[in-house]
């Protein structure tokens, strides 16, 4: 084999020989995507029937033969060897057919021209075969040139009668699966009957399809007899061509597959299910008479009105007995859509949001995906605005003897913002107290009670923990698990996945949370970032010196673990009642002069203590500056306003008391 030209690099641009298949994406290692898109090109070119020989074994031949219209060699040349070909502007949007097909009608599926290049999935080099008005050509198709991505290695002319077109390659690689290829492709091309797709011989009719979810004869009465069928296409395929109802009169396609029957939208389009489902109406020859000339649409008649009344009414039965198992994805989408917010929100407000977008879906099946999207972003605006939290966030991230910060950020508040605010510091003020009460009752259930309270309370240990983006993850999760795995009590929690972030030891309770981030510089993947450990010790315990090696190791072993994505920062706090004499307070963790981490020792006293202070200032702070707005004074007045209690008054001819 004659070796390839060198190209010539002082004077333009070349390519790698593999350019071509590095470019198809998917297409060039899915054999499921690259035969899909081949067959899409037998739909554009007008064919009825498509061959595919799937082999057994690699190293022999698969084929994927049309009764398409074919192509003459220029026409080849003019449109499969133009990169990027665009057949919109070169064919239009509808299928060119053979002379004995001219009154069929169909859309056309490609639209960027890759898809021709599926065979490329299985070799670098293909054979094309068409043929059309007595004349063939074949051409022998490769990719070994740094010249262009593909070129033509060797043409051969021929003289057939007939039209169509023949793919072949010697599989070297991505052998299909039998099958599955007749599983996908005869679901991707279910809604057309004139457009049959063979798999070694073999179709799969309408009435076997693996996605089948049901069959039922539609009562119409006066009228000829019709069948619906109901196909999931996620069973087989993930897409279809189309979407929607299709009728089929007498095997013919009337019009193009959708979700408007006559003139009713009866699924909205754009939701799940109707991405997901397609419902098929197949009928007989009686009602032709019923059908416009060109197959386009049905005349207006009394029994097509009757015909997509009950094709309506049972696609509503349909959706609704479908629509609950969609609940969960439509809900989760939402979710997803809105998730840098979602985030944001602690995790109560996380699971009231939650529960509002799923019980939304339930009492409204068809609810379009952006009205659910723009909904959920709405209620997790309102528990922002409602919670204060991401306001008093920024507040406490300002240093105290930053006067002038405080002031600049306090102005562009407003007596909302400043009343959320407020009310957050008093529901933390009031998890201080608890802590303060329950860290010194002997009778506190400290495993269940106390320590999940502390936990969730990061800002007790400084306000650049103030922030919602502390979370368990997997790989959290899993270099927990590996690291405490001989210390962990396994029946410290009836149902330890309500909080996946806590272990339970032998003598304390172990939180362990971090924020994530993008890697932009490198793999510009998620990796970890910051790592809180809060360790709370069980009783009346001191702090020493062997507890603060304990959570020092804790960080080795996190270090090398393995389990992590990056090389995050560790902050390990070791909270007790008291900490021994001559225990140092904090303990650096290096690694070659680079700080890794830190481990603090501190007491439930001076948690308590500090959190205190510091809010108690911010709560004198605030309402000072906003006396004077409007509306405020008015609020004021009214909560003072004395008011006299309901007067009870004795019924005497009853026990009760009565109230005027």
């Amino acid at each position: 084999m004659a070796r390839p030209k060198k190209a010539d690099v002082s004077t333009g641009s070349f390519f790698e020989e593999d350019y071509l298949v590095r470019t198809l994406g998917r297409i060039a290692h899915d054999p499921e995507v690259a035969l899909t898109e081949l067959v899409a090109n037998a739909w554009d070119a007008g064919a009825s029937l498509v061959d595919i020989t799937v082999p057994s074994v690699g190293e022999t031949a698969l084929v994927v033969q049309d009764d398409g219209h074919g192509m003459s060699a220029a026409q080849f040349k003019g449109r499969w060897m133009r990169l990027g070909y665009d057949r919109i502007k070169h064919q239009g949007v509808h299928v060119e057919f053979p002379p004995e097909r001219a009154d069929w009608r169909r859309k056309a599926y490609g639209r960027n021209g890759v898809g021709r290049h599926g065979l490329l999935c299985f070799a670098n080099h293909y054979d094309v075969e068409t043929w059309r008005e007595g004349k063939g050509a074949n051409f022998e198709i490769g990719t070994q040139s740094s010249e262009t991505p593909f070129k033509i290695m060797k043409e051969t002319t021929f003289l057939r009668q007939g039209h169509g077109t023949r793919l072949s390659v010697v599989v070297q690689r991505h052998l299909p699966d039998e099958g599955r290829i007749r599983d996908i492709l005869s679901a991707r091309f279910l809604h057309d009957p004139q457009f049959v797709v063979r798999v070694n011989g073999q179709s799969v009719s309408l009435a076997d399809q693996s996605g089948l979810i049901e069959q039922t004869a539609l009562n119409i009465p006066g009228c000829p007899a019709a069948e619906a069928f109901v196909v999931d296409s996620s069973k087989a395929a993930k897409s279809t061509i189309y979407q929607g109802v299709a009728f089929w009169v007498n095997g013919r396609l009337v019009g193009s597959p959708s979700w408007v029957v006559g003139s009713e939208a009866v699924i909205d389009g754009r939701s799940r299910f109707a991405k997901r489902y397609s419902i098929v109406v197949k009928t007989n020859d009686g009602w032709a008479s019923e059908i416009e000339p060109d197959w386009a649409r049905f005349k207006p008649s009394t029994k097509a009105e009757a015909l997509f009344a009950a094709v309506q009414k049972y696609a509503q039965q349909v959706f609704s007995k479908l629509s609950s198992d969609l609940v969960e994805e439509s809900s989760e989408d939402a979710l997803v859509r809105n998730r840098e917010e979602f985030k944001g929100l602690s995790q109560l407000r996380r699971i009231e949001v939650a529960s509002f977008a799923r019980d939304l879906v339930k009492a409204n099946p068809t609810v379009n995906p952006d009205t659910l999207s723009a909904a959920v972003q709405a209620l997790i605006n309102l528990e922002k605005s409602r919670g204060g939290a991401g306001l008093l966030e920024k507040l406490t991230k300002l240093d105290e003897s930053d006067i002038e910060g405080l002031d600049r950020l306090l102005s562009q508040w407003t007596v909302r913002d400043a009343l959320s605010v407020l009310d957050e510091i008093d529901h933390r003020l009031a998890v201080v107290t608890a802590i303060e009460k329950l860290c010194g009752d002997p009778a506190t259930d400290e495993l269940h009670t106390l320590h999940p309270l502390v936990t969730q309370a990061r800002w007790l240990f400084g306000p650049e923990f103030d922030s919602s983006e502390y979370a368990s993850n997997v790989s959290l999760r899993t270099a927990t698990a590996k690291i405490f795995s001989k210390r962990v009590a396994t029946t410290a929690f009836v149902n330890s996945k309500q909080r996946p972030d806590i272990v339970s030891l032998a003598d304390a309770t172990c939180s362990v949370v971090g924020t994530e981030t993008f890697d932009s510089a490198n793999s510009n993947l998620m990796r970890i970032q910051d790592v809180l450990i809060i360790e709370l010790k069980k009783g009346k315990s001191t702090i020493g010196r062997d507890e603060m090696n304990q959570a020092d190791g804790y960080i080795q072993d996190f270090l090398g673990s393995g389990a992590l994505d990056g090389t995050p920062i560790f902050r390990a706090f070791v909270v007790g009642y008291e900490i021994a004499p001559k225990t140092a307070r904090e303990k650096e963790i290096k690694e070659e002069s680079v700080l890794r981490g830190k481990v603090m020792a501190t007491t439930y006293g001076q948690l308590t203590r500090t959190a205190h202070q510091r809010l108690l200032r911010l709560k004198e702070r605030i309402p000072a500056r906003y006396e004077d707005v409007s509306g405020a004074d008015l609020s004021a007045r009214v909560m003072q306003r004395a008011t006299q209690a309901p007067l009870l008054l004795v019924n005497k001819n009853c026990a009760e008391p009565s109230t005027t």
